[in-house]
């Protein structure tokens, strides 16, 4: 079976072929994590964030490329979960940009669409890490374009991909020490690679299991309420900028000798004539969403730079109506000030609900609130300025990619640990400018050391400690430290890894699973061995980490 062509069509059942196929293999994936814990979510993030974008891909009835392409950038954008989800989202917001105006793909034209998938990654990253996800999709690419200069066949040339994907995969321990320690592939590079296995499927001509109808019945049925609750946040007299405005400009050198583009400086100049901005460039192109009163005026502003082109202007008022009725309510002023932050354990979210969080988002381990989760934290907080703690390494650039959307001013404080969260949240100051404000949470975040307890999840090695399925670990920011059979023995020799002379505070995070026996025991182990520091006890109710230590 040969295919010199890829048309939009084709393209949806290859993009729902590998979400299907990821979606199966997710539990595979979770498994990949390098450290033992039982929250390795590579596959659950990734399978949620794809999922997304087939759902929107799913909206689309296009035999155009370029249609179904955009539509699964923008489903992966707003549901983009965790650190692999997003840079999912960025290689298919990067091909989306390689087959603009396309009706089909040749193998050329499928080849030069990974290709700028790639770039688009790594300028997304603001250090790219080589051994993951980012090189698997990098020597697939390279790959696609070398044999798409002899190659004309699509499949041929996907069987290739997948081929070295596979490849390359292989590689990664070799290229990241870690994986080599702990005998495992990095798991987002897996990912990638049960995705491009999906693709081949659907051009082979694989039968791509179906949903039921009762399913998609129901799905529809809550992605409607969902949009139904979301709108009712506002009433149709509160819209300030009525048009929804895209459209792209393509470079023209004799324009830009005139006028020099500095995507910054255009981002300021168009933020003064509407909210929701997005604007994003590369060397031959500037993509701008923004919503405006006066759409003409901002592509005005781009036309500057050359030529407009995929233009696109809904009015927002009419769909607002359409969607909730056209209401004559009224809404509080915005606060100055509002905090986001996520977090997991009924406990630890009334500790920053006490703190002066405005919205506490349920998540953490196991659970990365997507990018459109914390879009619509941001919406409720219903603030001029919010300021977003993810307390998570996995949140941080989905995070940082809804304060990018967000039409409000928004910062995120890149926080890695609920520790790391609170002692941020302590330093916040109301009078302050956001900018200020971030960078002094910043560097508080940084002054107190963090030990997590949580049990293996299977046999390993890893920083020179052997961990048996079931044991107990304590982890001092990031790095294993101790593991044993108790659980008590565990924070013990992590307490004495973390704690120095120079240290005053400790601060206790009770998990779901710890008794009150377990605090006891303890608290009289540092008063005898620890007798000048200061013991703080909070019942956080988390699951997974049995205690959660702050040591400052």
């Amino acid at each position: 079976m040969t295919s010199e062509t890829v048309n939009g069509k084709l393209l949806t059942q290859m993009v729902l072929s590998g979400a299907h196929h990821l979606k199966n293999n997710a539990e595979k994936i979770d498994a990949l994590n390098v450290f033992p814990v039982p929250d390795g979510d590579t596959g659950t993030n990734m399978n949620l964030s794809i999922t997304s974008g087939a759902d929107e891909v799913k909206k689309q009835n296009s035999d155009n490329i370029s249609d179904v392409a955009n539509a699964f950038a923008k489903g992966l954008l707003m549901g983009a979960r965790g650190n692999s989800g997003v840079i999912l989202s960025q290689l298919f917001r990067g091909f989306a940009k390689g087959v603009e105006q396309s009706e089909t793909l040749s193998a050329k034209g499928l080849a030069n669409a990974f290709d700028s998938g790639v770039a688009t990654a790594y300028k997304a990253v603001m250090k790219p890490v080589e051994g993951t996800i980012l090189t698997v999709a990098k020597d697939a690419a390279e790959t696609a374009v070398v044999e798409s200069e002899t190659e004309s066949d699509v499949i041929a040339l996907m069987e290739k991909v997948v081929r070295e994907a596979k490849a390359s995969l292989k590689r990664t321990p070799e290229l990241l020490p870690v994986l080599k320690e702990v005998g495992v592939v990095d798991s987002g590079g897996q990912g990638l690679v049960t995705i491009y296995e999906g693709f081949l499927s659907a051009l082979k001509g694989e039968e791509v299991p179906a949903q039921d109808a009762d399913d998609i019945e129901m799905e529809e049925m809550i992605n409607a309420e969902h949009h139904k609750i979301a709108q009712d946040f506002m009433d149709t007299s509160e819209i300030e900028y009525g048009y929804c405005t895209e459209f792209m400009v393509r470079f023209e050198a004799d324009k830009l000798k005139e006028h020099p583009f500095d995507e910054e400086s255009f981002r300021n100049e168009l933020s003064k004539h509407g909210d929701s901005l997005l604007v994003v460039s590369d060397d031959d192109l500037v993509k701008v969403h923004v919503h405006a009163e006066y759409p003409g005026e901002v592509m005005t502003l781009g036309q500057r730079y050359g030529s407009l082109t995929n233009m696109k202007i809904e009015n927002m008022r009419d769909q607002h109506t359409a969607i909730v009725g056209d209401h004559d309510e009224s809404r509080e002023e915005k606060a100055a000030y509002a905090i986001v932050t996520v977090a997991m354990g009924s406990g630890i979210k009334q500790l920053f609900e006490s703190l002066g969080a405005t919205v506490v988002i349920e998540g953490g381990q196991t659970m990365n609130p997507s990018t459109q989760d914390i879009a619509e934290a941001i919406q409720e907080a219903h603030a001029e300025h919010v300021l977003i703690l993810p307390n998570n390494k996995n949140i941080v650039m989905a995070a940082e990619q809804a304060a990018e959307l967000a039409d409000v001013h928004a910062a995120v404080v890149s926080t890695k640990t609920i520790p790391q969260g609170i002692s941020a949240l302590l330093a916040f100051h109301p009078d302050a400018a956001l900018d200020e404000n971030r960078e002094a949470m910043q560097a508080a975040s940084q002054d107190v050391k963090t030990g997590q307890v949580t049990y293996a999840v299977r046999d390993t090695q890893i920083d020179g400690i052997t961990i048996e399925k079931d044991h107990f670990m304590g982890i001092a920011d990031g790095t294993i430290k101790a593991s044993a059979p108790d659980k008590l023995e565990t924070v013990q020799s992590l307490l004495d890894e973390m704690i120095t002379e120079d240290d005053e505070i400790l601060t206790i995070l009770q998990g779901e699973d710890a008794t009150e026996d377990d605090v006891k025991a303890i608290e009289e182990y540092v008063e005898n061995k620890y007798e000048d520091i200061e013991i703080e006890v909070h019942k956080g109710n988390q699951p997974i980490y049995s205690f959660l230590l702050s040591v400052e």
